[in-house]
């Protein structure tokens, strides 16, 4: 497909193009694949989360679309433009939000605005002008003029979020947007990326926390050792690869209550350090077992999204690379 007609000074396509699509990417290190064969679209509008074990391949694909990393094979279009070759004018078009925060502890929160802005052509005047609309959206109005270190990390996030909206951009790329927050921290960074989403903004997101993807996102890709797994809506995933109800099992007479019941009971049942998890669609006969046993403890829940993601990817921890 031919890239789309675009204005020359904001580097947006036409809307009937998708905002990413890639197609058949390979990326490797050292002779080892990273990114394989990994195929997906993000439609216009939409909040598709891209969720993985450590070292999956997330953070090389987000780099790889920007133009930021190179790749073997395959094909990239952001924005209607392709990458890597026109990596630079696409980008104009895109706010990206970067794992760690990367602001200068030297400028203001405002400076910092001021400064950034600049690198998209942008005149003082029309920063200046976005300046307080962008501080409001990230309820850092009253910390205008204070300096980076005075801020604290949901301070830091939040503004990290409104420089990325700097150019007004068309795509929102975040790496692990809320990591490191507290609860109430997070809720704001949902809320206002929420915001962006009611106002047609499309925002493509890793994130290692379920309910964060299961909150935010549309649509989902599912990605372990560089390959797409599984991809769709947070709730048909689950309905199709997950039981619907689950019981979690704890407790001093956890091993005996297995011993006694696991061969008997119409479950998948998964054992992870001092909890069993029976994955099943009737938790009725496993409930009836546990009450008033001693010594255990139980939780009945519908199944979620970290559920589909353990039974995807498995339990067993990973380590970055």
């Amino acid at each position: 497909m031919s890239p789309a007609t675009t204005d020359p000074a904001t580097a947006v396509p036409v809307p009937d193009t998708p905002a990413l699509r890639i197609e058949k990417l390979h990326k490797g290190y050292n002779g080892r694949p990273i990114v394989q064969d990994l195929s997906f679209q993000l439609r216009r509008g939409e909040c598709y989360g891209l969720l993985g074990p450590n070292g999956a391949g997330k953070t090389t694909t987000l780099r790889t679309l920007l133009g930021l990393t190179p790749f073997d094979r395959g094909s990239i279009e952001l924005l209607g433009l392709p990458v890597p070759a026109q990596a630079r004018q696409a980008r104009m078009g895109v706010g990206v939000v970067p794992q760690m925060d990367n602001l200068d502890p030297d400028f203001t929160v405002a400076e910092n605005l001021l400064v950034f802005g600049r690198y998209f052509g942008l005149s003082d005047a029309q920063i200046r002008d976005r300046i307080p609309g962008l501080l409001d959206f990230a309820a850092l109005t009253a910390k205008a003029q204070s300096r980076i270190s005075e801020l604290s990390g949901g301070m830091k996030r939040r503004l990290t979020l409104a420089r990325a909206m700097i150019n007004n951009p068309d795509l929102i790329v975040m790496d692990e947007p809320t990591t490191g927050l507290d609860p109430q921290a997070r809720h704001l960074i949902w809320e206002r990326l929420k915001a962006l989403l009611a106002h047609g903004k499309t925002i493509l997101l890793t994130t290692h926390f379920m309910d964060e993807a299961e909150r935010l996102c549309d649509r989902l890709g599912v990605i372990d050792q560089g390959r797409m797994i599984a991809e769709g809506t947070p709730r048909a995933l689950i309905d199709k690869h997950v039981e619907p109800q689950v019981v979690e099992v704890y407790g001093d007479a956890l091993r005996s209550w297995l011993a006694r019941y696991q061969s008997t009971l119409a479950a998948r049942i998964e054992v992870s350090g001092e909890t069993a998890f029976c994955y099943t669609d009737d938790a009725e006969p496993i409930v009836r077992t546990l009450r008033g046993a001693a010594g255990l403890r139980y939780l009945h829940r519908p199944a979620n999204l970290e559920d589909l993601f353990l039974r995807l990817t498995g339990r067993d921890m990973r380590d970055d690379t």
